[in-house]
């Protein structure tokens, strides 16, 4: 935003000049990409037209997730195991079914068993 502007007298000289913003009410953005997914939670999406041509930025906390891939089962390392169990207190079996739950992902087990207790 431009220093020492009201938003209200800037909305008004981008509506001048064909530039419309609007607010979407999203809670979260997957991106699909070929290897992994970028899931974008909780989202805040705003969609600027301007002339026609539609611009969307999302701000939020972005995580990475390895693709799946079907009928092929993610391989868990030890050391993986062992900073889970680190984190959680858990057993090393819990520690490996919640890396194996959430494909492999550190951070996502540790959140998984931590609220799990």
């Amino acid at each position: 935003m431009m220093p020492n502007m009201d938003p209200r007298a800037l909305k008004r000289m981008m509506e001048s000049m064909g530039i419309r913003q609007t607010e979407v009410d999203a809670q979260r953005v997957v991106i699909e990409c070929v290897d992994r997914d970028i899931v974008i939670e909780p989202a805040q999406v705003t969609i600027i037209d301007a002339k026609g041509q539609k611009t969307y930025t999302i701000n939020g906390e972005a995580v990475e997730r390895p693709k799946e891939v079907q009928g092929a089962k993610i391989e868990i390392n030890d050391d993986d195991v062992q900073t889970v169990q680190a984190q959680t207190g858990a057993d090393a079996d819990r520690a490996r079914a919640a890396l194996e739950e959430t494909n492999g992902d550190i951070a996502e087990a540790i959140m998984r068993l931590k609220k799990e207790g």
